[in-house]
């Protein structure tokens, strides 16, 4: 039996209890990684509905005027679930289909570009975004994050969700509407 010197034993203890050290520091490292901002996880993929359907629904917010809208054909329709760290805004956007949101947890603000009012929403609350009118929302919160659930109605079959405004239109809205990213 071969005896190895203390040197050499000592020498793998030591590697040894340097990888444990760096796989622990790696592993808290990871779980402290900031999350996004505003985490987007599809809950469906799109979806068709069964034969012709349209949808009309009518919205009256206060200080804005009455919305009709309707698609002809709502064919397509997918659910998103969105969480919205403290501070966090969405950019200025607009979407192809209307979005039935639901605010699940924490405190939300939906402001369209049109007035500029925050108009406040907390958990159990609903509101009807048009998808068609620029608009932004966010988390006002400074401790809790938001959760929201959105129903994406009269999408097309492929595309994106979500249409941002150019970058120099979303820079003068931030300005007139006091948003600060």
């Amino acid at each position: 039996m071969q005896h190895q010197s203390p040197v050499v034993l000592m020498n793998r203890g030591l590697l040894a209890a340097v990888v444990a050290v760096a796989v622990v520091v790696l592993a808290v490292t990871e779980t402290r990684a900031d999350p996004e901002p505003i985490a987007a996880e599809p809950l469906t993929e799109r979806h068709a509905f069964d034969g012709e359907v349209s949808i009309a629904i009518t919205q009256q917010l206060e200080g804005l005027s009455r919305e009709d809208i309707s698609h002809e054909d709502a064919s397509y329709l997918t659910v998103m679930q969105f969480t919205i760290q403290p501070g966090a805004v969405f950019p200025w956007h607009t979407h192809p289909g209307t979005v039935l949101v639901n605010v699940t947890q924490g405190d939300f603000v939906f402001m369209f570009a049109e007035d500029c009012v925050g108009r406040e929403y907390g958990p159990g609350d609903a509101l009807v975004d048009p998808g068609d009118t620029v608009h932004t929302a966010y988390n006002p919160s400074t401790e809790q994050e938001t959760v929201i659930t959105a129903v994406f109605v009269g999408v097309p079959e492929e595309g994106e969700l979500t249409i941002p405004v150019d970058e120099a239109r979303s820079a003068a809205l931030d300005d007139e509407c006091g948003i600060e990213r």
